[in-house]
């Protein structure tokens, strides 16, 4: 009964059109378009309107600290000791009882992926790929945003690197608009994973020309006219 509730309630909130969906990516098939940005970390990010947020204080992450993580990020807590301990850059920002509410890791080498989508992410001489961002919730709409990401480029700069590279999902609108506004370029390539039953993965890569962002680019400089109007 427990599990016939549990559908009942999803299909009230999302729909039975889109409860189906996600039934079908997780338990039978998903193909994930993971397009790939890059930005040197030089530039100055161009001009936002985010909230500002109340002092927090960066850490390192290594593997004697990550019990930060565990009152908003309790399941990620073994994931960060992993990342900290195969050598990867992590910083979090910590709140005023020491809790972790945003973190982020950089890698200097080839990185794989296994935690979620499974697959090697090559990193070119002078790059570092980015990955793992996360906010709480609290934060989201803030210069955190923001802030979290020049804090890493400028650690990884300090390692000799110039350019930050990364993959950001095609349906991933939230994530796309602070790739814009952080000023990221796309590279022309699509790295495509598919899972069938939930178990099996595949992988290939593909190329494009046209901009994939252009759509989102052009509402968000409407957006942005509006508001000044």
């Amino acid at each position: 009964m427990g599990t016939l509730n549990t559908i009942r309630e999803r299909i009230r909130r999302k729909g039975l059109r889109s409860t189906l969906a996600s039934a079908w990516r997780r338990y039978v098939f998903d193909h994930r378009e993971l397009l790939w940005m890059e930005r040197d970390l030089h530039s100055p990010v161009p001009p936002h309107r985010l909230r500002p947020y109340a002092p927090l204080r960066m850490e390192s992450i290594s593997a004697h600290n990550v019990r930060a993580f565990a009152r908003h990020f309790g399941d990620r807590v073994q994931t960060m000791r992993e990342l900290a301990a195969e050598g990867h850059t992590g910083l979090m920002f910590l709140d005023e009882h020491g809790d972790a509410v945003a973190f982020i890791w950089g890698s200097v080498r080839h990185y794989h992926d296994r935690h979620y989508y499974g697959c090697w992410f090559p990193v070119g001489p002078g790059e570092f790929f980015e990955f793992g961002g996360e906010l709480i919730r609290k934060y989201w709409g803030t210069r955190l945003s923001v802030d979290l990401q020049l804090a890493l480029w400028e650690a990884m700069a300090a390692q000799g690197c110039s350019k930050v590279v990364d993959v950001c999902e095609q349906r991933n609108i939230p994530a796309l608009k602070l790739h814009l506004r952080m000023g990221y370029q796309e590279q022309g390539r699509i790295l495509h994973v598919y899972r069938l039953f939930g178990h099996w993965k595949c992988f290939r890569e593909s190329h494009y020309r046209d901009s994939r962002l252009a759509p989102l680019r052009k509402r968000e400089v409407a957006s942005s006219t509006a508001t000044a109007a």
